[in-house]
């Protein structure tokens, strides 16, 4: 036995003996071998001349060789100021918990029957239980019926309560050493027996892939660290395809040992396949080993029954038991299989699942542990029935005197606790002084907003005027127009002429919309937390009221629940706070009011725990407390909000505690605000307050006590929220939205009848009001022909000529004489687009026909001149120039462009991206390519005709609704099957750009768009479960980007402290590249979040203009002084930061980030939808653009993907909508076919008409 075990057992003897001086002495002793050991220790790692070998030699020569363990636990703690390393602080920690840990090296197994810890060795079995009882006689005076007789028990009621402690206790321990279990190396590998211990790993390729390695490797580290180097002999092993050992035979543990394997797993490296036979068959026949801890994470090559039968015949007398451990394999044969090893070796198994914790629980240590449990819980059981007076067939005699102790407790130790009720509060500072609704309204309610419908209608109201009109003696009121104006009844009552504008009306409907958005979102504000419970805090100087009365003695536990939400939420951002408790008599926690320190609020916790409930509502007496203390007045704090939290009426009537609350508060800004938590219904026989009332009439009566002195009521129960001010004025504000809102649907409605009545009316109807007709276009005035010196009669005849004298004379004057080739129907060309004789098109002279014009946006007019002739006054026309039909005009019409994207991706923003690259800026708008001056569909009321008539070519053109106006779709099939194929081209591009930004260090940090920048890494606690992940993508981040784009960077570490990489950015050269990947791969997860400090480090570099903030969650410091010092540090500088939300799902968190970024016009960056967003890119990309709705586009959070995703979705709609305009043409019908044999149908009938004008004419 070597000097430490025999030492070890001496600590046992004295520490049950109690002989405390002798184990200080002993210990003593120990303490001076093991710092001679230590300066053995020295010598060998200081002495770096020499060979392994010597140092081997050196180690033996000093005989006897003890082995290296750690101290005991048990022993006298060291004092602190003797504190000397970290390895020293561990160890007091290590003995201060040993009592929990219970005798590390023995197993569970050994630990509950040698150890004396099981059931049956503590004697807490039922038939310990059942011998600490007395058999009674039967009682006399009742006959014997013949049966067997029932056996009566009796027991003391303190021995069947000391009984249940222990067992209590058992459990506990027992829940204890599974905590020990599962901390540590011990978690993953379980707890390692022996001292010559040999390990065998598997390095398969499925072990040791891509993703695993890195785990695997650092759990190693921790085994060699944690248990490992207290061995007294070591031996590695690693196979794969191959068997590969560090050393040939076991090795003595010093610390070059512990260094070459920890080298060994820093080198390991993944091999094949898992020959888990070959390793087995390498280590069984090693001598020196008492121990093989075998770690498998894949599937061995050979199957389990060939395993087994190898183990059992080599292990047969050795007493080499296996320590089966399987690592985060989710592959039930490998399981299986180690557990039989396990079992037919006398070893152990151990499983260990990152993604299933309850795996874990299946191994041998815990599972013995958990049997012992069981045993202790089913005896607990039986106590219970015990307790009833029945166990089985026996009568139990303890009910009474177990009753006669539980009646000295009150009632509220027995009600149910939730988790953690009596743990330390978990304080969060408001990040903003909250207000009531009825403030928060005067800055985002309707009229604040200017969103009133009143207010939008008021500059086009008009009073309905009546006068008194002398000429025609009569009074005279105006009139409204049907179809522009409506009479609206004002909010005064009166009714007013409104004009009614319906895109102005649909602008406001949707601001409208937004408004109750964001009500929705107070109000769900308002319904959450402790809100939904006391309402919202808004004074800085409250006091707390609450109700301890009989009547709550039920509910004692949710009361304190309540309050300690609300010490946690609301009132940390507070000047001064108190707490009020009263019965019969007030309790107060303080006698003035404190400020809400941290400490303040634990001990107002601790406070709150020690109430109990008992007596009335004795509410004036605690009033009066708050009201009148002299403390607070004494040092000027006054209060300003009191919070009353009841179930009932007070003792005192409501009149009098009305006017005493509206004297006490008449000129102070003291407002009482009353809760109202609703209970069920008091019970007959149990406790009945001083005064009772319905839940009805104390709603009542609570309500009229807090609008005396202007404060809000709130009452809720269990299922929610029945009545509360603040949201009753907020839903009154969205029933307010919603009432506008139906009333600009109304008066559009209203206007739209009108107008479609007015235009489908009779024109022979005088008496209906129609709007004013349009003047034609003949009508108005013409310009004068400019004078020549030929044409004076010609001026003379357009200024004279008019419409009665062209009816009554057939043969005008204007022309005297025409030659004989005039009547020539090919003399003037002209396009013979609306199939009339040209000879129409040439009478330039009459005023009252229009000037036609053609699709192409020219006009047809032929230039003339007038000359004199020989029969004196006679003119003549001579054509000077023809129609313009081949060269025309520029048309207005818009062609399809041609967009060219570059292949290449730019490191900018999307925004920047979208500036050059955007649909608008490639002309591929669909809206304002089909929303030209001539494609307006327009109705023009002819006076001649007494009605409205619509554009000729009407019927030839798909009408469409482009935003809100009527558009003749003048694109043709084919430009829209030709802009279809450009907006497919460009939404490629798009997916293109989409896919690279989700990829690489981009997927995780964005685009990295400055020259110059500092990353600022989170590595705090919560960072623990995601490093790995984070030193992968930063690692890539410095490899794709920096080194790539040729950026200049720092790296700054923040958690309880910060930490640079470099004192300023420095260039991305490979030396540089290589030492930031390795100072990265060094990162630790713990700590705090100083995200303040770390942001004032990144902005004493003045080379960089740009940083890069990675956090998972809310700095440890208020959000709000995060903002305003950023603020104020950047005003002058301008420096962008860019904030990256990494794993986090906290909505305040990533709202504070966004804030930031906002504030520093910096970009922020959430990948939280990657996957869906390359499944999305992919699935269009591969399928096409048919299906308009499948796939969705998934909903990204950060700047540069929302930005990029809202532009795929507009080109998408843009591609729809032209396929629905495409499918107007195939659904009209060909007119221009009907019209042209209408045409030749109607010269046909002409023709027969004329003949016999002209036979009557040649007779």
């Amino acid at each position: 036995m070597s000097k430490h075990q025999q030492q070890a057992t001496e600590d046992e003897t004295y520490s049950e003996t109690g002989d405390e001086q002798r184990l200080l002495a002993v210990h003593a002793g120990t303490q001076m071998e093991h710092d001679e050991e230590e300066e053995r220790e020295r010598i060998f790692r200081h002495s770096e001349l020499r060979s392994s070998q010597d140092l081997e030699n050196m180690s033996h020569s000093h005989a006897p060789r003890s082995k290296w363990i750690a101290p005991r636990g048990g022993g006298v703690p060291a004092s602190p100021m003797l504190i000397t390393s970290v390895n020293q602080t561990y160890q007091m920690v290590r003995n201060r918990d040993m009592a929990a840990m219970f005798n590390e090296g023995q197993s569970s197994e050994d630990w509950l029957k040698t150890g004396g810890h099981s059931i049956d060795k503590m004697k807490l079995t039922l038939k310990d239980l059942l011998s600490k009882g007395t058999i009674a006689m039967p009682s006399k005076g009742k006959p014997h019926t013949g049966k067997q007789p029932v056996q009566h028990l009796q027991f003391e009621a303190s021995v069947v309560n000391e009984f249940e402690y222990r067992l209590h206790e058992a459990i506990e321990m027992y829940h204890n050493r599974i905590k020990w279990l599962l901390q540590g190396s011990k978690k993953i590998f379980g707890m390692v027996k022996g001292t010559k211990t040999a390990v065998v790993v598997d390095s398969s390729d499925a072990n040791c892939g891509f993703g695993r390695l890195n785990t695997f490797q650092q759990s190693l580290m921790s085994l060699i660290d944690e248990q490992l180097h207290t061995k007294e002999m070591l031996y590695f092993l690693a196979f794969g395809t191959d068997v590969t050992p560090l050393w040939e035979t076991p090795r003595y543990v010093n610390y070059r040992i512990v260094d070459e394997a920890r080298n060994w797993v820093n080198n390991l490296r993944g091999d094949g396949g898992c020959n888990l036979l070959a390793a087995l068959k390498k280590v069984v026949k090693m001598k020196d080993v008492d121990t093989i801890i075998l770690i498998l994470g894949n599937t061995p090559d050979q199957t389990s029954e060939v395993l087994c039968d190898y183990v059992q015949q080599l292990i047969v007398g050795e007493g080499k038991p296996l320590h089966t451990v399987a690592y985060d394999c989710s592959n039930h044969l490998t399981n299986m299989t180690l557990r039989k090893l396990a079992e037919c070796s006398g070893g152990r198994y151990h499983v260990y699942a990152s993604t299933c914790e309850e795996q874990i629980y299946t191994g041998t240590d815990i599972t013995y542990l958990l049997r012992e449990i069981k045993k202790s819980q089913d005896v607990i059981n039986k106590i219970k029935e015990m307790r009833q007076g029945m166990m089985g067939d026996a009568l139990v005699s303890i009910l009474n005197e177990i009753s006669l102790e539980v009646q000295k407790l009150p009632a509220s130790r027995f009600l149910p606790r939730p988790p953690n009720h009596a743990g330390a509060l978990n304080i969060e500072i408001p990040p903003f002084q909250p207000k009531t609704s009825d403030d928060w309204l005067k800055m985002n309610g309707l009229r604040a907003k200017k969103l009133s419908l009143y207010q939008i209608l008021a500059p086009n109201a008009f009073t309905p005027i009546e006068e008194f009109i002398p000429i025609i003696k009569k009074v005279v009121s105006s009139t409204v127009h049907e179809k522009a104006m409506a009479q609206f009844q004002w909010h005064d009552g009166t009714l007013k002429n409104v004009h009614v504008d319906p895109t102005q009306l649909y602008d406001y409907q949707k601001k409208l919309a937004t408004a109750v958005k964001l009500y929705e979102k107070r109000v769900d504000w308002l319904s959450r937390s402790s809100r939904r419970i006391f309402g919202t805090i808004v004074e800085k100087r409250v006091i707390i009221l609450i109700d301890l009365s009989c009547a709550n003695t039920n509910y004692l536990v949710h009361i304190q629940h309540s309050l300690r939400m609300l010490l946690e939420q609301q009132l940390a951002n507070k000047e001064y706070f108190n707490i009020i408790g009263f019965g019969s008599e007030p309790v107060c926690w303080k006698t003035g009011m404190q400020e809400p320190t941290e400490q303040n609020l634990q001990s107002c916790w601790r406070w709150i725990l020690g109430l109990e409930c008992g007596g009335s509502r004795n509410f004036m007496s605690a009033l009066r407390m708050a009201l009148e203390n002299e403390e607070d007045q004494k040092y000027n704090r006054i209060v300003e909000g009191m919070y009353l939290f009841t179930s009932g009426v007070p003792d005192q009537m409501t009149d009098i505690v009305c006017s005493y609350v509206s004297e006490a508060t008449a000129g102070h800004s003291v407002k009482l605000h009353a809760t109202l938590f609703n209970v069920d219904d008091y019970d007959v026989n149990g406790a009945i307050p001083g005064r009772y009332a319905n839940i009805t009439k104390t709603a009542d009566c609570l309500r009229t006590m807090a609008h005396v002195s202007g404060g809000r009521f709130h009452w809720f129960r269990e299922t929610g929220i029945i009545e509360s001010d603040d949201i009753k004025i907020i839903l009154s504000e969205m029933d307010k939205a919603v009432n506008y809102s139906q009333k600009c649907a109304m008066l559009v409605e209203s206007v739209k009848k009108r107008s479609h009545d007015y235009l489908q009316g009779d024109s022979s109807s005088g008496t209906e009001m129609k709007m004013l007709p349009l003047r034609p276009s003949s009508a108005k005035k013409k310009q004068f022909i400019p004078p020549k010196h030929t044409g004076l009669t010609l001026a003379r005849l357009q200024i004279t000529e008019s419409k009665e004298k062209e009816k009554e004379q057939t043969n005008g004057k204007m022309l005297a004489w025409r030659p004989a080739s005039a009547n020539r129907k090919d003399l003037i060309p002209a396009p013979p687009s609306d199939g009339r004789p040209s000879s129409a098109k040439g009478k330039q002279q009459q005023p009252d026909k229009k000037v036609k014009r053609c699709n192409s946006g020219y006009k047809i007019r032929a230039s003339n001149e007038v000359f004199y002739t020989e029969d004196k006054n006679s003119v003549g026309v001579v054509f000077r120039q023809y129609p313009d039909i081949l060269h025309k005009k520029k048309s207005v019409r818009k062609t399809i462009p041609h967009p060219i994207i570059p292949d290449r991706e730019d490191a900018v923003s999307s925004k920047e991206w979208l500036r050059k690259y955007c649909l608008a800026k490639m002309r591929l708008d669909l809206n304002k390519l089909v929303s030209g001056p001539d494609c307006t569909h327009a109705k023009k009321h002819v006076g001649t005709l007494s009605k409205n008539v619509a554009a000729k070519y009407c019927t030839i053109f798909p009408s469409v609704n482009i935003k809100g106006a009527v558009k003749h779709l003048q694109l043709q099939p084919h430009e829209l099957t030709e802009y279809e194929e450009q907006l497919e081209g460009v939404l490629r591009r798009y997916l293109k750009r989409l896919q690279w930004l989700l990829c690489g260090s981009r997927r995780v940090f964005g685009t990295v768009t400055e020259k110059s920048v500092t990353v600022v890494v989170d590595t705090s606690g919560s960072m623990v479960s995601h490093m790995d992940e984070l030193i992968k993508e930063l690692v890539s981040l410095i490899w794709d980007q920096f080194k790539r784009g040729d950026i200049r960077f720092n790296i700054i570490r923040f958690s309880g402290n910060v930490e640079k990489w470099r004192p300023e950015a420095v260039k991305p050269t490979d030396e540089n590249c290589h030492d930031a990947v390795r100072w990265v791969s060094s990162f630790v997860a713990g700590g705090n979040t100083c995200t303040l400090e770390a942001l004032h480090e990144a902005f004493r570099d003045t080379r960089i203009n740009g940083v890069y903030l990675l956090t998972d969650g809310k700095p440890d410091t208020s959000t709000s002084m995060v903002l305003r010092e950023i603020a104020r540090i950047n005003t002058v500088r301008g420096m962008k930061i860019h904030t990256i939300s990494f794993n986090c799902e906290d909505e305040i968190a990533n709202t504070f980030l966004r804030q930031l970024a906002a504030m520093s016009r910096g970009r922020f960056h959430r990948c939280n939808a990657e996957r869906d967003g390359q499944l999305f890119a992919h699935k269009l990309l591969s399928d096409g653009f048919d299906d308009p709705e499948s796939p969705e586009i998934p909903i990204f959070e950060g700047d540069d993907l929302r930005a990029l995703g809202a532009e795929i979705a507009l080109a998408r709609k843009y591609l729809q909508q032209s396929r629905s305009f495409r499918a107007l043409f195939t659904e009209l019908p060909k007119p221009h076919e009907k019209d042209l044999s209408s045409t030749k149908k109607g010269e046909k009938h002409i023709q027969i008409r004329r003949r016999p004008a002209s036979a009557g004419s040649r007779t």
